[in-house]
């Protein structure tokens, strides 16, 4: 896992995200990275995705909630 200064990340919420407080904050303004975290625990831990492992990770879910 790489570490994130988020003192320089522009963090947004899911556009899904519905107020139940289960949402993911994406940060892709990164030099070469996606991050990931809970909105929950914003100093808690990030992931990090290469920009064509993100595209395919949502693509999946969005298949996913299809029934794709």
């Amino acid at each position: 896992m790489e570490e994130v200064g988020t003192a320089r990340v522009t963090w947004r919420k899911s556009s899904r995200s519905n107020g139940s407080g289960n949402c993911v904050e994406v940060a892709d303004n990164l030099s070469g990275k996606v991050g990931l975290r809970d909105s929950k625990d914003p100093t808690g831990p990030v992931l990090t995705f290469e920009p064509k492992s993100w595209a395919t990770f949502v693509e999946g879910i969005k298949a996913e909630l299809s029934g794709n």
